[in-house]
């Protein structure tokens, strides 16, 4: 069976070896018919205007079948391919500069392969004017050979190329070398660029020697291919000169789908096996190595012919390779003692483990030694083809690839094992703390799927499948450190986006709802961002068991949902009638949660892609009775109709008493419509509600008004970004005029507002005794606009406490306005002055502060050009002034001298002041003094010198 491997070059940077900078793509294929290899060679564009120029060649590279039970050895490779030799070996004087190849990629998707095969094509070129040589080096042989020189390290394996040796040195340029496997190299940092030498003949430490060739001091003008997985990538940049990086994808999604249809008999088999596997993304991730497929295909197809359905089996990628492993010793348990079995169980799972914690895939017998390990312990595990012997190696043991050795490594956590002592045979392997770790999985990141495939084997009923199998037994200890390491202290924050994919993934692949339940018990707040079927399945499995959920935020991504995907082909209608099919059945089992959590009571959905299917999915479990949601926030989802299905929803639902709805409501003419029908209900319970960036009729507007007046429960309305005809405003302020409006804050902020519309506003603040909160923000009012409202907010029937006037276009003309507003007997304590020009007008607003009847608290004067020579007359301000707790002045240069003069004002204990923000870049030893003396005068007092300003609004919330 012959497989296919994709491979990329995603980096090359080399203008003086090619002349300009190429790309490559390789693609070796194919499984069923005679594999070929396309070679394109692209100049990639240095300009614009440069256009690509592509060549193309179709050479076949293998036949003969490579799985399983072959290691890929040269006698399988029967082909050649002259164009990938050519690049290599240019002959023109603009490309005689000698080439690094590093072809880099997973375990186990043919690295080594497509390495052996450029050898036998470099040695077998027929456009070579003499021989050439090339030399294969295992640097997991490497790590067990002592000092020697580079002709005897080379010549190794090949006693009788030492004579010949001395001659193949001395042209360079024809010789090849390969270095496999610089991830498994195992040297002291640093060791590799320490004592470079240049002298093949010297006698030398193999890392020495090793990074001399590498650096290109020892035989310069030779040509090297290098393979590594991706995790030593970084290390090796640091040592290769202008290298040029192929990565090595294995078997693409075509690929693996005919793999499944060669290994099965029966068509309808291989199809359902397939969609199983494609359906768990991390396992069909895994697939892109042909071993992985193999293993797939081996147990599912036992299943079959057993008559058993293998869903379940796909559901976890634990119990994938549980039930592979188990189905390979089934039917030899009751031949071989179970304490035989068992104990080359826990060889195998120690071996595995300590090259994992070591990063080591190949053992040989002095590992085995070290351990404690015999090699007739490992014989079940060679027969069954899980474990392979070297033929390069001597007695060099590995496994068929990384995921078993990982998932053998997870069993060597979870099965009863004797106490060890410290220096023995596990010394090398870190405990579950360690395992679950960032920092360990940051280091090592072999060790993220082990910590997945323990949390998959703290399942009860896979270790009584272990137990039966193997005569061993699970540990108990293991569920409790997994629980250490994976729950949330009581009293600390809810999980970060990134943790809780992590955490729901652990969990998920336990499938012990016990364990789940615990994990998650501390947890009343999660914030979930879909980006796949299989993170929908994962999150519904767990919010299931989380009793004590309060909020989820919740974020869908694209090509989830594929029912309004409109760029899709008309011949893909099938595959994205199954797609959604399987997208939402998961997706109504995860909006169950929302009927079945008598706790949960918020819902948070932003910047979601969802299709009106999944829309009416999730409105039906805010419809069922048993949903308790009491605030909702929908703010920018897609499709823009999926809001009026909410509003639908929303209709009668009593404990409803929060409401956003922002984004994709722009010209929305059913909209306000339904909100009127929420709010005329007599369920309606709606406290808070806002409505961004809606824009409609005077009659729908009229229609919005009427229910408001109808309406008992509403307390708080943000009208953000909407535009009103003149004819709304009115009918606005009419509503806040009327006896039945319970309105105690308003936002209007960047409503398109002018000074036309402020003789309403300030007679319906006269008029209305309720409305304690009003946001005028972004709002063009001018000085004429300010001056009216003032006047409103002069009546003693004004019960205003909070003002918002950002971005108003306010002068210093406007604040004498505001100032003599502030020394008459006005409610206002909170007001927001941010972003407008009023440097010149703090004159008499600091006067206004020095009166005894103002009874502002809170100031804010963010960005408002304030300079160093206003300073003097706000420090007098904040002397004389009883109220004030609040002052915000940040991003505004005050200047040294400015900065100073504040803080000496507020040396004096008499202060109220308890916040105050300012801009200080570079504080010198003057203000750093100040600072500390203020500090210590009015320890009550907190200074914020950051820039950052952490909310819209200094002085008002409008849905806390």
């Amino acid at each position: 069976m012959v497989f296919k491997v994709s491979v990329s070059a995603i980096l090359v940077s080399n203008s003086v070896l090619l002349g300009h900078v190429y790309v490559i793509k390789i693609l070796f294929f194919s499984l069923v018919n005679p594999s070929h290899v396309n070679l394109i060679l692209r100049p990639a564009r240095r300009t614009q205007k440069r256009r690509e120029r592509n060549t193309m060649e179709k050479v076949s590279i293998w036949k003969n079948t490579l799985w399983p039970g072959d290691d890929g050895g040269f006698h399988n490779i029967t082909q050649r391919s002259p164009k990938l030799i050519s690049y290599l070996k240019p002959q023109t004087s603009i490309q005689s500069m000698p080439l690094t190849v590093v072809l880099h990629g997973p375990a186990g998707v043919g690295k080594t392969t497509v390495a052996k095969q450029l050898m036998l094509d470099w040695t077998q070129d027929d456009q070579a004017e003499t021989s050439s040589s090339a030399f294969y080096l295992s640097c997991k042989d490497l790590n067990h050979k002592g000092t020697c020189t580079f002709a005897e390290l080379i010549s190794a394996n090949g006693p009788d190329l030492q004579d010949a040796i001395p001659g193949i040195l001395t042209q360079a340029r024809k010789i090849l070398f390969v270095v496999d496997g610089f991830d498994e190299l195992r040297v002291p940092s640093g060791a590799l660029i320490h004592d470079i030498c240049g002298d093949w003949k010297k006698q030398k430490p193999v890392p020495v020697l090793l990074g001399s060739l590498l650096k290109r001091k020892m035989l310069p003008r030779s040509t090297l291919v290098i393979t590594t997985r991706p995790g030593a990538l970084r290390g090796l940049r640091l040592l290769v000169e202008q290298p040029l990086f192929i990565e090595i994808e294995g078997f693409l999604e075509l690929d693996r789908k005919a793999y499944f249809l060669k290994h099965f008999e029966e068509e309808t088999q291989a199809l359902r096996a397939f969609e199983l596997m494609k359906e768990n993304a991390a396992l069909f991730h895994m697939g892109s190595a042909p071993a992985v497929c193999w293993i797939v295909c081996t147990c599912l197809k036992r299943q079959m012919e057993r008559g058993e359905d293998p869903a379940s089996t796909c559901r976890t990628t634990t119990s994938l390779f549980l039930r592979f492993l188990c189905s390979q010793f089934t039917a030899a348990r009751n031949s071989c003692p179970s304490d035989c079995l068992q104990a080359s169980l826990k060889s195998v799972c120690l071996l595995a483990a300590e090259g994992i914690w070591t990063q080591t895939s190949v053992f040989d017998g002095e590992d085995l030694r070290r351990l404690g390990v015999k090699e007739s312990a490992l014989c079940p595990f060679l027969d069954k083809n899980i474990l392979r012997k070297s033929k390069d190696c001597g007695a060099c043991y590995s496994f068929i690839h990384l995921s078993v050795q990982q998932f053998l490594a997870a069993m060597f956590y979870v099965l009863e094992t004797e106490k060890e002592d410290v220096g023995g045979h596990r010394c090398h392997i870190g405990d579950v703390q360690k395992l679950l770790s960032k920092e360990g999985r940051l280091k090592n990141p072999n060790l993220t799927q082990v910590g997945y495939f323990v949390f998959g084997l703290s399942n009860k009923e896979r270790a009584m499948e272990l137990e039966t199998t193997f005569g061993c037994l699970v540990s108990t200890e293991v569920k409790q450190q997994l629980l250490k390491c994976r729950s949330v202290p009581h009293g600390k924050k809810p999980f970060s986006t990134v943790d809780t994919k992590e955490v729901l993934y652990c969990l998920y692949e336990s499938q012990e709802e016990e364990l789940v339940e615990d994990a998650m018990a501390p947890v009343t707040e999660i914030s979930i961002h879909l980006t796949s079927t299989l993170e929908m399945m994962q999150s519904s499995f767990c919010l299931k068991h989380c009793q004590n959920l309060q909020k989820i935020s919740l974020q869908v991504g694209k090509r989830i949902f594929l029912e309004n995907d409109t760029t899709l082909k008309s011949d893909a209608q099938v595959e994205r009638s199954q797609h959604d099919h399987h997208s939402l059945h998961l997706w109504a089992d995860l909006c169950s949660v929302f009927s079945s959590n008598k706790n949960l009571n918020f819902l948070d959905v932003r910047e979601s892609f969802l299709s009106q299917s999944s829309v009416r999915i999730l409105c039906e479990q805010i419809t069922h009775v048993t949903c308790h949601l009491q605030k909702v926030v929908i703010k920018n989802v897609s499709p823009a109709d999926a809001y009026r299905d909410f509003c639908l929803a929303f209709i009668g639902k009593k404990p409803l008493t929060h409401l956003v709805l922002e984004g994709s409501v722009h010209g929305d003419e059913m909209l306000l419509l339904l909100l009127c029908e929420i709010l005329k209900h007599p369920r309606c319970d709606l406290q808070h509600l806002k409505l961004g960036s809606c824009s409609d009729t005077p009659q729908r507007w009229a229609d919005f008004s009427s229910a408001l007046k109808i309406n008992q429960s509403l307390k708080c309305l943000d009208l953000t970004a909407s535009e009103f005809p003149d004819e709304g405003v009115k009918l606005l302020c009419s509503t806040l005029r009327h006896p039945t409006c319970f309105l105690q804050k308003l936002s209007l902020e960047n409503c398109h507002l002018t000074e036309a519309c402020c003789e309403e506003l300030s007679s319906a603040l006269i008029v209305n005794q309720r409305l304690t909160h009003l946001c005028l923000a972004k709002n063009n009012l001018g000085v004429g606009g300010v001056k009216i409202l003032c006047e409103g907010l002069s009546y003693p029937e004004c019960q205003l406490q909070t003002l918002v006037l950002c971005h108003c276009n306010i002068n210093r003309h406007g604040c004498k306005y505001i100032s003599k507003l502030l020394r008459g007997d006005s409610s206002l304590t909170d007001l927001d002055l941010s972003f407008n020009p009023i440097a010149t007008g703090l004159c008499s607003l600091s006067e206004a502060l020095k009166k005894p009847n103002c009874n502002l608290k809170c100031l804010g004067l963010w960005g408002c050009s304030i300079t160093p020579f206003s300073c003097q007359d706000l420090a007098s301000a904040l002397i004389s002034n009883q109220s004030l707790e609040t002052l915000d002045l940040g991003q505004n240069t005050l200047g040294q001298s400015g900065i100073m003069v504040l803080l000496e004002a507020l040396k004096q204990k008499n202060a109220p002041l308890r916040t105050l923000r300012l801009k200080i870049d570079k504080p010198t030893v003057e203000i750093q003094k100040l600072l500390k003396d203020v500090k210590e005068s009015n320890p009550q007092l907190t200074i914020e010198c950051s820039n950052a300003r952490t909310a819209r609004s200094l002085c008002c919330h409008f849905l806390s």
